[in-house]
Parts: structure tokens; C-alpha cells; sequence
């Protein structure tokens, strides 16, 4: 199909990687220091790539492509680290994302767990057990330097998820951001109660 689509001159590119971060669909990567179009699919041609780019090598071209694949951004959409601990506060796939915050049990607890709460989603996984943390004070940093859209939150019914929860919800009020929280709590038999 013709349509519009991006194009890098990489003659013009400096390799700042400005444009990656800007691209909320990673269709932009670096290679051998430049920057390139990864998949055409992935690029919706909407351009938010472009005033990002400091040496304007970004320009829109109409030409043949395959059609934007929404679906597939949606699954290549994949954060690490996914520790709780670990994530950085601020990085792309953060921006406008539905946010699946899961208590590292539900996973393997609960069937289908995958194509129910991960699918779609940015996921960060913990346990206040396990870490010995208050995750508030992390997630509020996340939540403030990010355009999060949605919170699904997966805990267990035993006391012990409860801090999850409540770091949560503490993080969200603290962020001053009215960010939609969705709790699911799974019994140790792995049902949605």
C-alpha cells in the first residue's frame, strides 16, 4: 500500500537517539551509530519522531509500506527490567502506557495470565515480602515523570499482597495524577474473586 511514512536521512543523522525515545511505537532503533527505520509497520506516520530530531534528517515520504500494525506495537511493547526494584523511572515505553503492576505469585497462579493482564501492557512485577521495600516511593517517581494511562493491578488474596496495593495506591495519590487503578485480586487456587 502507499502511504506516508517516515524517512531518515542518514547522512544528516548525528545518532543522538532523541528520535527513538520520541517514537511511542518503537519504530525507530540505532544502528552502527545512526538512526533507521526497524519496521514500517510499526510506524503509524504520525510523526512525533520528527521535531525530537535536532538536525531535521526526519522527513515524511508517501511510498509503498505495509499498513500500520497497531496489534503488533501493542505486543512488541516489552520493558525490562520488569523488578519493580530494578525499572528505571523514566524510559519510553512508559509514555502513555497501560501499566500492569503484578505481585510476582499471580503470574503462576492464575491460567491464562498472559493473554488476560500482560498482553498490551507494560508490566513491573514484586513482592513486599520478598524485596522488604515500600514501593511507593519508586512507583511515585514512575507515575510523575511518565504519562501513565491505566493501572491494572494483579495481587493475591493473602494479607502479604495488601502491600502491593497500598504502595499503589499511595504512589498514585502522591503523583498528584488521576491515573485510573483497576485491582484484581486471585485466590490461591488461582480465581479472580
Amino acid at each position: 500500500m502507499i502511504r506516508k511514512i517516515i524517512k531518515i536521512d542518514t547522512d544528516k543523522c548525528n545518532g543522538c537517539g532523541l528520535c527513538v525515545n520520541a517514537c511511542h511505537e518503537q519504530a525507530i532503533g540505532l544502528r552502527g551509530g545512526k538512526a533507521v527505520l526497524l519496521r514500517d509497520d510499526y510506524c503509524d506516520g504520525l510523526g512525533d519522531c520528527l521535531p525530537a530530531c535536532p538536525m531535521n534528517a526526519i522527513s515524511f515520504e508517501e511510498r509503498e509500506a505495509l499498513a500500520y500494525d497497531e496489534d503488533a506495537v501493542l505486543l512488541n511493547k516489552k520493558n525490562w527490567p520488569v523488578q519493580i526494584k530494578l525499572a528505571p523511572v523514566s524510559a519510553p515505553y512508559f509514555h502513555n502506557a497501560d501499566l500492569l503492576i503484578a505481585a510476582d505469585c499471580t503470574a503462576f497462579s492464575h491460567p491464562n495470565f498472559y493473554q488476560e493482564f500482560i498482553r498490551g501492557k507494560v508490566t513491573l512485577v514484586g513482592c513486599p515480602k520478598l524485596d522488604a521495600v515500600d514501593y511507593s516511593q519508586k512507583l511515585t517517581e514512575i507515575f510523575l515523570q511518565n504519562d501513565i494511562k491505566s493501572i491494572t493491578l494483579t495481587r493475591m488474596i493473602v494479607p502479604c499482597c495488601g502491600g502491593l496495593e497500598y504502595a499503589v495506591k499511595m504512589a498514585v495519590e502522591a503523583s498528584g495524577k488521576k491515573i485510573p487503578v483497576n485491582v484484581v485480586t486471585i485466590d490461591t487456587k488461582g480465581n479472580m474473586v
